[in-house]
């Protein structure tokens, strides 16, 4: 009798353009009724998210109470959970990170990532916890992608457009990334006000997107010191790029199995040469900074 033919893993896939940028949803699960419910609910509350914390949207409640024309105590309740969230943000990051840069009232920093976060959340309780959610390059990876395998993310150079500095593996984390790269120098110093150019990009990992995302903006305004600062972050790693392209890690940070066993210097150089930088492979997701 003939060998049966593998069955295709079962997934369930969804993109949404959402909070200015496009959001992607991978389930490895099969697209049972409650599963489906549960994206279509994920997917609903990252809209939801936009309408009240947007500083582009000026009937926003965030932007609202930045007016003054909308007191906090009326507000939707995750407004103050939210600011909350960035106040120890700010303690966490002794100043680095802030819900108020430039004197404008914008936690943005922290939302996105706690969004994705929820997200999975809603995904993992609906009986989905095998998921990824990717908001714009910050990563939430639940479970693993397929039985014994692992989730691999490739990290962006941010020196040449379109090819990856590194790939980062593992099960049940996050990879939040910021810098200047794409956007040009747009992270503001709280302390002065004025953009942050130490580093030309932060990569973040982690076991909470919310973290990571505060911990990555946080990194690219200290500069080079953050390596220090991160070590007393439970959990999370980080990976920068000075503004010449030099990249250094941290010594738990996720490098990929066939990346791990070289050293740091040797992998970031060789992912940016030339001859080995590449697209991002099939299976490989990208953590872009923003």
């Amino acid at each position: 009798m003939p060998e049966e033919p593998p069955r295709r893993a079962e997934r369930l896939r969804h993109t949404e353009n959402v909070m200015g940028t496009v959001f992607s949803f991978d389930l490895r699960h099969r697209p049972t009724r409650a599963i489906r419910a549960a994206l279509a609910e994920a997917v609903a509350w990252l809209h939801h998210v936009d309408r009240v914390f947007s500083t582009y949207r000026p009937d926003s409640a965030i932007s609202r109470i930045a007016e003054a024309s909308m007191n906090l105590c009326d507000a939707p309740p995750e407004v103050d959970q939210v600011l909350r969230m960035c106040e120890r943000a700010e303690t966490a990051t002794r100043g680095y990170f802030s819900a108020r840069a430039g004197e404008r009232l914008d936690p943005s920093g922290l939302v996105k990532g706690w969004a994705v976060e929820q997200a999975y959340a809603a995904l993992r309780a609906a009986g989905a916890p095998n998921s990824l959610v990717n908001g714009g390059g910050d990563i939430r990876l639940g479970g693993e992608p397929a039985p014994g395998r692992s989730w691999r993310v490739g990290i962006a150079d941010p020196c040449r457009p379109g090819r990856l500095l590194t790939t980062v593996e593992g099960r049940d984390f996050a990879v939040a990334s910021s810098g200047s790269a794409e956007r040009g120098p747009h992270i503001l110093d709280p302390r002065t006000g004025r953009p942050s150019q130490r580093l030309l990009a932060a990569t973040v990992t982690g076991p909470d997107l919310t973290w990571a995302d505060c911990w990555a903006t946080a990194a690219v305004v200290q500069g080079p010191d953050a390596h220090g600062w991160i070590g007393t972050r439970l959990g999370y790693e980080l990976l920068t790029i000075d503004p010449d392209g030099r990249a250094r890690r941290s010594p738990g940070f996720p490098l990929a199995a066939t990346e791990s066993s070289a050293t740091a210097s040797a992998v970031l150089a060789a992912a940016r040469s030339a001859g080995s930088a590449s697209r991002n492979p099939p299976g490989i997701w990208s953590a872009r900074s923003r």
